[in-house]
């Protein structure tokens, strides 16, 4: 009987990602194995799973309360429901393991698993643990996280599972590709600008602000500025070109046509970046637990990249800091090596071989 594999997570695309990227590993290391997913009802899985040929089954989301309160009284009662729900899609298809990513589904789906004695794998992107993965790690056959993650003792780092069009990215030989798709021109520097897909606008102001100088000195910019934002790109008659897009759908593209990227710190996109073997400079989201910097540090320790807070960010900043960066290509060249060192570009096979290894064993 064919294989199948269950794996869950959701909420956000931090969870819904790595997911993807490992049914597509898991795929690839046994053809023919069956996958499904299991998201929240509502949820961005509910767009982003199918959108990728995978079939998605929901259960209710059930957020835990932080403070005493009605939601808190009627937990159990959801909680129980979303459980029996999952344990149902396991039931159906034979699930020989769960494989989890954290998000409301992921809770339900550890316990539907357990009482049913099929073996999970969990795996945290966060350098915090959620309260789904810390609970699903007490009886996990095998617990993997991105980085140095606390709350999960006897985890091990396999990486961020990325796509496997920017995990065997030959970036050389898509570079031309890459400068024609956004309008770029050959012979420049080229800067990539990455505020995720909704932009982030301290980003945005820094760029903008440093736009003419930076083409002045030789750097063109690809800049994605957010579906939610608006900028002006500065005319680009000739040399150096200023490409301004909202929203970037080919970033294997992106990232061959680029040299350095200018990001935030979010986990997928330090992956992305220093997998490809980009350096960086990181800019944290300036509120939150400070997880982003955390994310960032690694590859920063390496040699791969630099951190710079939010505060800090300014069109002068760039030119006075980032600039003399881009123009030393030995410099560049160094960083890129100790970006690709300090990523793990393999993490979705590698994650893959384990729920492998942990499903023939039960």
């Amino acid at each position: 009987m064919t294989r199948h594999i269950v794996l869950t997570g959701g909420g956000t695309a931090g969870h819904i990602e790595p997911m993807l990227a490992t049914a597509a590993a898991l795929q690839a290391a046994e053809p023919g194995i069956g996958i499904t997913c299991i998201g929240s009802a509502g949820g961005l899985e509910t767009t982003l799973v199918p959108e990728r040929g995978y079939d998605l089954r929901t259960v209710p989301a059930v957020p835990l309360p932080r403070k005493p309160s009605g939601d808190l009284l009627r937990l159990p009662v959801r909680l129980l429901r979303a459980v029996r729900q999952a344990k149902a899609v396991l039931r159906e298809t034979h699930a020989a393991a769960v494989v989890g990513f954290g998000g409301y589904a992921s809770l339900p789906s550890y316990l539907a698993a357990r009482s049913l004695r099929i073996p999970v794998v969990v795996h945290e992107a966060n350098a915090t643990a959620g309260i789904a993965n810390k609970v699903g790690a007490r009886w996990a056959a095998f617990v993997g996280t991105a980085a140095t993650t606390t709350g999960l003792p006897g985890s091990r780092i396999v990486g961020m599972p990325i796509r496997a069009s920017l995990q065997h990215l030959d970036r050389a030989a898509l570079h031309d590709e890459g400068l024609a798709h956004f309008g770029l021109r050959p012979g420049f520097t080229t800067l990539l600008v990455y505020g995720g897909s909704q932009g982030a606008r301290t980003l945005n102001t820094a760029v903008t602000a440093a736009a003419d100088r930076l083409r002045e000195a030789g750097i063109q910019i690809l800049h994605s500025y957010g579906r939610k934002n608006a900028v002006e790109a500065p005319p680009a008659a000739g040399g150096p070109a200023y490409a301004a897009v909202p929203y970037i759908d080919r970033m294997d593209l992106a990232y061959a046509a680029s040299d350095f990227v200018l990001c935030r710190a979010g986990m997928g996109t330090v992956a992305e970046v220093s997998a490809v073997g980009l350096p960086a400079m990181y800019v944290p989201l300036p509120h939150g637990n400070g997880e982003q910097r955390l994310n960032a540090e690694p590859v920063v320790r390496a040699g791969g990249g630099v951190l710079v807070d939010d505060a800090d960010l300014t069109g002068d900043y760039l030119v006075e800091v980032l600039l003399p960066l881009l123009r030393d290509p030995a410099k560049v060249a160094a960083m890129a090596g100790a970006a690709r060192s300090a990523g793990h570009a393999q993490a979705a096979d590698v994650l893959a071989a384990k729920v492998l290894e942990v499903a023939r064993h039960g």
